[in-house]
């Protein structure tokens, strides 16, 4: 097992379409875990929710989110995000955003669609500022 360098995670996370998974914390205190798309903006981590959302209520609680990137494949990789969480509910850009994650994870010829689809009310963007970064390859020591 090695750390990867920043230039190594940041490769890493947005490599092809891995998700992330976003760990809120519910009001009763029960952990709840969802996988998210995403694209970076400089060190931010960029999705967008529905406003009536778990996840959206929870960050609203409690701004404090860990994500969890990992590769299922031998050697086997991983990154953990620790963070601060925005939700931004009228942000001019959120139609941009939407967009950049639509290309990302359905392909350039959907991500207009898919823009227009999530950048609509009722959708918020969600800013995470990273505050941890633990990131690891090669666990299986190959």
């Amino acid at each position: 097992m090695a750390k990867m360098t920043e230039d190594e995670y940041r490769a890493f996370i947005t490599h092809g379409t891995r998700t992330a998974k976003i760990a809120t914390m519910r009001a009763d205190g029960r952990p709840h875990v969802t996988p998210i798309w995403f694209v970076l903006d400089g060190e931010t981590i960029i999705f967008t929710t529905g406003d009536t959302s778990l996840k959206a209520a929870a960050i609203r609680r409690d701004p404090r989110v860990c994500l969890c990137i990992d590769d299922d494949t031998p050697p086997f990789s991983f990154v953990m995000i620790e963070g601060t969480a925005t939700i931004h509910p009228d942000d001019p850009d959120l139609v941009r955003w939407a967009t950049a994650i639509g290309g990302r994870y359905m392909g350039a010829d959907q991500a207009e669609a898919f823009g227009k689809r999530n950048g609509v009310p009722g959708e918020s963007l969600v800013r995470v500022t990273p505050t941890k970064i633990v990131a690891e390859k090669d666990i299986a020591g190959w």
